[in-house]
């Protein structure tokens, strides 16, 4: 049915590409592209061989000449973004040039500021509404399946909903005293700045992990999370009917905080350069480079995810609670692509949400957010392809 540019060869392209490959009907042809073409190169030979067809290539995602030559010499029907969040407006200036389809999971970062928004990549609507195309943005986990969830339950659930809390819970243990699941630079910046929620129309600003709070996890149990500042709050709050307030909680234990803290109070959290024997070298990607790779954690990782939304709205004229969420377990992931649960939740949402583009179930030119569309086929595909939902009608709420 299409061809998709993946870019990026980590974890979560991994785990994307291996599903692209179980979708073959819809994704005929992939082009696996980053800086380091070995890495592209090693994941073609993992799938090579089925009905997918494959290739590779070398790119630059920082240069949009590069990236607008090779959309040019494979001719895409989407381009599927997972590489940094620092690339995503040079990935959008090439798809806007070449006039093809754009899909990530992550919202842009500017690389020497610790601020991530939608304001950057939503200022292209005009420009890819012109050229006919369309940017889904955050078809991912949190954000992606967390706004699917929101539509799904605005559309069959609720007349209107009045508070969303977005709980994200990893029990995994990967053995090691202090790694990160998902890209440390990224994961790092993220879980260091303020945080906030959004009330009543307005931010809310908190210290880092000054709100904390204990949620009893389905097939999990207790676990301490805390309140973080997380970009589809910022979209949700616009398009989600009725919205009052919208928070978002991540799980974290306590070595993980212990040694973050110690990290931070000797600098190394930092992304201000610094001078170093005559090189200028910016802490954090120096601390990112001696941290376990999160691609290495699938085979030593056990335990599950807990990743979900709980709303309360009204039907009817009634108040309401309903709560939908996805139980993901580390090892199962890895039998079956090779990579842990985190890497497996974002990079099954990235296939989906492109499939949705390359069959034509989502067509609607310009920027638009994940829960803009209808949600129904995307849930079917969650259950095909690895994420099943469920369900509660009485869930236990978040003081």
């Amino acid at each position: 049915m299409g061809k998709a540019l993946i870019i990026g060869a980590g974890g979560v392209a991994s785990v994307c590409i291996h599903k692209c490959c179980q979708n073959s009907d819809v994704f005929e042809e992939i082009c696996i592209a980053s800086r380091t073409k070995s890495k592209c190169d090693a994941l073609k030979a993992k799938l090579d061989g089925g009905k997918t067809k494959i290739s590779t290539a070398q790119v630059n995602a920082d240069n949009v000449e590069e990236l607008i030559a090779l959309i040019n010499s494979f001719k895409p029907d989407v381009v599927i973004n997972l590489a940094l969040p620092y690339q995503d407006l040079t990935i959008m200036d090439a798809c806007l040039a070449t006039k093809v389809n754009y899909v990530d999971t992550a919202n842009y970062e500017p690389l020497d500021t610790a601020k991530f928004e939608y304001s950057w990549q939503w200022a292209y609507r005009e420009r890819f509404e012109k050229a006919g195309i369309t940017a889904l943005l955050g078809s991912g986990f949190d954000p992606g399946v967390t706004g699917v969830f929101s539509a799904y339950a605005m559309k069959h659930q609720f007349d209107e909903i009045n508070y969303i809390d977005i709980l994200d819970c990893n029990a995994g243990d990967h053995g090691y005293p202090f790694a990160t699941n998902f890209n440390p630079e990224i994961n790092i910046r993220e879980v260091s700045a303020k945080g906030s929620y959004i009330e009543d129309g307005k931010w809310v600003e908190t210290e880092p992990m000054e709100i904390k709070r204990v949620y009893n996890f389905p097939e999990i149990g207790e676990k301490d999370m805390y309140l973080l500042h997380h970009e589809e709050l910022e979209s949700l709050a616009l398009n989600i009917k009725g919205i009052k307030r919208i928070r978002f909680f991540m799980t974290f234990g306590q070595s993980y905080l212990t040694h973050l803290k110690c990290l931070e109070n000797v600098g190394m959290t930092s992304i201000e350069p610094i001078d170093f024997e005559g090189h200028k070298i910016v802490p954090l990607q120096f601390l990112k480079a001696v941290l376990p790779d999160p691609a290495s954690l699938g085979p030593r990782t056990v335990g599950k995810t807990n990743i979900g939304c709980i709303f309360i709205g009204k039907k009817d004229g009634k108040e309401k609670t309903y709560y939908l969420y996805n139980v993901c377990d580390h090892q199962e992931c890895y039998k079956e692509v090779g990579s842990q649960a985190i890497s497996y939740t974002t990079g099954v949402p990235a296939m989906i949400g492109a499939a949705m583009l390359l069959t034509g179930k989502w067509n609607k030119p310009g920027v638009h957010n994940i829960e803009e569309f209808d949600p129904d086929p995307f849930m079917d595909a969650l259950n095909t392809f690895g994420l099943p939902w469920k369900e509660s009608f009485n869930p236990d709420l978040v003081e």
